[in-house]
């Protein structure tokens, strides 16, 4: 039985540190998969865009040994959502975040919108490439990342993790997310899922996810007080709730 973590933007593997160490104790493999274009390298031939990402976690699924439980962070919750929508049968359960992206309602944030703009995405992206690491750094431990998760994510911030941003973003602008949600509604045998939902995530409204957990019929387990980076800030908790999740499915 295998547990696989898929990270989002800007972001690295190294988002989970914290909570895999909280997990160390379950006994069952751990394997954080890397997107291609954060933290690793866009293969030849590869075209940032959210149905290539799915495309790529199902075949990184079809080579894990199962049953797997799966686990989404960010853009990686959308990763997972997808494909669940297309083949539910690979996984035993999946658990993501930012549930209220696959709400009816939901509009991307201004970051995210500006991104999605030709233009000024690319000009907003290579201002951030330009930045020197130190104080990349810096800003992303300012929104309260440990300072070697922030590194991490900083060291990454290259023109080909650009290049993966505007292609995923400008993909995955709507009506893609509300197109994702019907097809996970519509599911007929949809696996076991849980919404982790941030309370304070500054993104994905709360209540958002709320709604969202009611028509999937999933779990919404809410951290308090957490915000975006709720593995790093609240690893303790996470890992409880997953371990739970787990267990009512029949042994963690």
């Amino acid at each position: 039985m295998t547990i696989a973590f898929v990270h989002g933007v800007p972001e690295t593997t190294a988002v989970w540190d914290l909570l895999v160490a909280e997990l160390a104790d379950v006994g069952r493999p751990m394997v954080r998969l890397e997107p291609p274009g954060f933290g690793a390298p866009l293969p030849e031939g590869f075209t940032p865009h959210p149905d290539a990402y799915g495309a790529w976690l199902v075949s990184e699924l079809e080579g894990l040994e199962g049953p797997i439980d799966l686990v989404g962070h960010d853009w990686g919750a959308g990763h997972v959502a997808r494909a669940v929508a297309d083949r539910p049968e690979l996984v035993r359960s999946w658990a993501i975040d930012c549930g209220g992206l696959l709400h009816a309602d939901y509009v991307w944030h201004d970051t995210a919108q500006v991104w999605q703009t030709p233009r000024a995405g690319e000009e907003a992206l290579a201002g951030m490439v330009a930045v020197p690491t130190a104080d990349l750094t810096a800003a992303y431990a300012g929104l309260g990342l440990p300072e070697a998760i922030a590194g991490s994510f900083a060291e990454a911030m290259t023109e080909e993790m650009a290049t993966a941003i505007i292609g995923l973003y400008r993909g995955g602008a709507q009506p893609y997310l509300g197109g994702l949600a019907d097809r996970l509604a519509g599911l007929e045998q949809p696996p076991p899922g849980m919404f982790i939902t941030a309370s304070d995530d500054a993104y994905v409204s709360a209540a958002l996810a709320a709604e969202g957990a009611e028509r999937f019929g999933v779990v919404n387990t809410v951290i308090e007080g957490a915000g975006h980076w709720w593995a790093a800030s609240h690893p303790g908790e996470a890992a409880a709730s997953l371990r739970a999740f787990w267990a009512s499915l029949g042994g963690a």
